[in-house]
């Protein structure tokens, strides 16, 4: 009885964390999202990948990224790579999102973080340490309620910008 208890409340947790993370408002305009419950699992679409994956707390946060690519910013979804395998000192990696320009080159190397994950040093060396493979003029990370840009700039630093750049 006791176990059969705790299962049930375990579920119903599950459902409440759920419906948190899909009515969580975002620092990012309002998108809508197609969502769906299999096997008991809460789905969300990607428009990059042309799937259903699992909804979590970073995934909410990336599907609110490529929305502002594609629908704010107005790039193309065909110039935009999802959670791709890279290989950094022997070590297989998995970038967030890669933004390409319209001539195929690396333009913006995008690290996500779940909403409730702060963005430190870590963050920003994680992104550092993938973009030694891309070399992209600008950097993005966001946990959804916080953003921060860095283009490179003359003397080859990341700087600060609120600039985002303009697809061509």
């Amino acid at each position: 009885m006791a176990f059969s208890n705790l299962f049930l409340r375990i579920i119903s947790f599950m459902h409440i964390f759920e419906n948190i993370i899909i009515k969580l408002q975002l620092n990012f305009p309002e998108y809508y999202f197609q969502t769906k419950n299999e096997d008991g699992k809460k789905l969300i679409y990607d428009i990059i990948r042309k799937k259903f994956v699992s909804l979590t707390p970073e995934e909410w946060v990336r599907q609110h990224v490529l929305c502002f690519l594609v629908q704010t910013k107005k790039y193309s979804a065909a110039l935009i790579a999802v959670e791709r395998e890279i290989k950094y000192n022997k070590l297989s990696k998995r970038f967030d999102v890669l933004l390409f320009d319209k001539y195929g080159k690396p333009l913006i190397l995008i690290e996500c973080k779940a909403f409730d994950v702060a963005l430190t040093t870590k963050t920003l060396t994680q992104i550092a340490t993938y973009n030694m493979n891309f070399k992209v003029p600008y950097l993005f990370v966001s946990n959804g309620l916080k953003h921060m840009l860095f283009v490179l700039n003359d003397k080859k630093e990341y700087i600060q910008t609120e600039l985002f750049p303009v697809a061509e």
